[in-house]
């Protein structure tokens, strides 16, 4: 029996950082959503535990104790074959690693039978969030994650210059470390383009940090915001992948056929945003 998942791209619409704890973690109020492109992740029974990765993404992807796939099984207990299709491009801003390890752990529950174990957040800050797979606000430091229903399908082009932003190094050039929330109410039953109005009201607060710490995000989200009908360019999580919203899939698909033929060397990719994915399936 083998089980497959897939671990969609997980965007930050919004990412609002409200706070710094004493042990360090930031506080957050961030607006969630998922892709209908992300990694795939396979298991199969074995009385060993191991881990295979495939794909155009593999490089620098550890196949030990530093994948967080390893420690998702381990902390559901089992033993497996798994395998991971690597898609989207590593520390980028798209919770690659949180999907994937979301992703293990419904696979391996489906495949066992064993529930996934309480306090997921033990594995990663957003792999709550990831679990559940699906438009949500996320609060906190991850642990307050509030499935939100009613929002519309966004079209969106994704793009990756190919350079890491890693999550640390940016927070660490982050300024202000209390700054407002959202509205305590997202808006519901908003037509898409009312939707984007209300977007471009809100913040993602990392965007200064990444560029300081990556310049050429700056340089994505000129070509971005140049493409033909793009509504709203920003960056997702800590970088350093940015999005563009636009108005119907056609526009995204040539936007992104576009900014291909420009930046070869970049990561780029038209996805629905919002798309439902209630049990993350391809």
């Amino acid at each position: 029996m083998m089980v497959k998942v897939l671990a969609p791209a997980k965007i930050n619409l919004t990412l609002h950082v409200t706070g710094r704890r004493d042990d360090g973690y930031h506080l957050l109020d961030s607006l969630v959503v998922f892709a209908d492109i992300g990694d795939t992740v396979r298991v199969k029974p074995s009385d060993t535990l191991s881990l295979s990765v495939e794909g155009r993404m593999t490089a620098g992807v550890p196949l030990d104790e530093r994948n967080i796939m390893i420690r998702a099984a381990q902390f559901m207990h089992v033993g497996a074959e798994m395998r991971l299709t690597k898609k989207l491009p590593n520390a980028a801003g798209l919770g690659g690693g949180s999907s994937d390890a979301a992703a293990t752990l419904k696979a391996l529950s489906e495949l066992t039978g064993k529930p996934i174990p309480e306090n997921p957040l033990a594995l990663g800050a957003d792999v709550p969030v990831c679990l559940v797979g699906r438009a949500a606000r996320m609060r906190g430091i991850g642990e307050s994650v509030e499935p939100l229903h009613g929002l519309p399908k966004l079209h969106a082009v994704l793009v990756n210059p190919n350079r890491p932003a890693p999550t640390k190094t940016v927070f660490k050039k982050l300024e202000s470390h209390e700054n407002p929330p959202m509205p305590e109410v997202i808006p519901s039953g908003q037509s898409r383009a009312e939707f984007i109005t209300w977007l471009k009201g809100m913040r993602n607060d990392l965007e200064a940090p990444a560029i300081a710490v990556e310049p050429v995000i700056a340089q994505v989200f000129k070509a971005l915001e140049v493409t033909p009908g793009c509504r709203l360019a920003r960056m997702s999580g800590s970088g350093a992948t940015c999005f563009g919203l636009y108005d119907n899939r056609e526009t995204a698909r040539a936007a992104a056929g576009r900014l291909r033929e420009q930046q070869p060397g970049w990561w780029v990719a038209a996805a629905r945003l919002n798309a439902g994915h209630p049990s993350s399936r391809p």
